[in-house]
């Protein structure tokens, strides 16, 4: 196809890692989520039909891993419909060109989220200084330039539907990026949340090692827009999820779930926003 599929120049491991990772919990028959490094990526769909999407690429060089972790569930050789991206971050989106290589499947984001996936614009820089511990420190390492999937990427529908999962529609759940998209399900309340809010305190070495399960907003130091994140949160709660998978920490499910988020969106400003940092107005 002569087409051109590229990393950032600042593409990289990050050696970073959690007790979880390598492990996988199945939420529901056909909603498992899988731990690489510190990022979790979904996997919807039933094994028995083989039919499945996938929500988010992983980590920087973890391709080979996700596609083992894939077979040992759906079987060898299957792939999934599509890769639909909640964000474009690097933790997120680390294994997406080798996926896409390998699979030769469709991508689906924002449409606000496009010019960091095709090359033209990059994340504003991590703020090292925002309040918080010692992987907020370390940000200055993660990638942030643009990475090039040409064509391979397209926009989700304008309708809210979700390409592969018909009983999913997507929200706009900007504010850690601006086209950031989480994903819910109404019959059974499923959410699958991205990085509107996580389920680990992510700026905490010690808690991302340990996954200590609370409920807390966006990760600090990749936030730059605390008001829409806020207003994102509110919209989420209102959903009254039953289940919820974030982009970081252990799934949720019902009343830990539902009291947690409700207190996350009264007292956002309390909680999630941090008292200090170059993104905080």
């Amino acid at each position: 196809m002569g087409e051109i599929l590229a990393y950032g120049d600042d593409y990289k491991y990050i050696p970073a890692t959690s007790i979880e990772s390598g492990s996988g919990i199945e939420v529901l028959p056909d909603l498992y989520c899988y731990t690489v490094q510190i990022v979790n990526i979904v996997l919807i769909g039933n094994p028995g039909t083989g039919e499945f999407v996938l929500v988010d690429a992983g980590m920087p060089y973890s391709a080979n891993k996700i596609i083992s972790v894939i077979e040992e569930r759906f079987g060898m050789n299957k792939r999934p419909k599509a890769i639909i991206l909640t964000h474009g971050h690097f933790d997120h989106v680390g294994a997406i060109i080798e996926l896409i290589k390998h699979w030769d499947v469709p991508v689906y984001a924002h449409e606000l989220e496009l010019p960091y996936l095709t090359g033209k614009t990059p994340y504003p820089d991590p703020d090292p200084t925002v309040e918080g511990g010692m992987v907020s420190k370390m940000s200055p390492i993660f990638p942030v330039d643009p990475i090039e999937l040409g064509n391979r990427v397209q926009a989700l529908p304008g309708d809210g539907s979700v390409p592969g999962l018909p009983k999913f529609r997507w929200i706009h759940t900007p504010g850690h990026s601006p086209g950031h998209v989480s994903f819910f399900r109404e019959e059974d309340g499923v959410l699958i949340a991205g990085d509107a809010f996580v389920a680990v305190k992510q700026e905490y070495l010690y808690k991302v090692l340990t996954q200590e399960q609370e409920i807390s907003g966006p990760p600090r130091y990749l936030t730059t827009d605390w008001a829409a994140a806020w207003n994102s949160v509110k919209k989420l709660e209102a959903l009254k999820p039953a289940f919820a998978i974030t982009g970081h920490g252990l799934p949720m499910e019902g009343q830990l779930l539902t009291e947690s988020l409700q207190t996350l969106a009264e007292k956002f400003d309390e909680i999630a926003i941090p008292s200090y940092g170059k993104y905080v107005n």
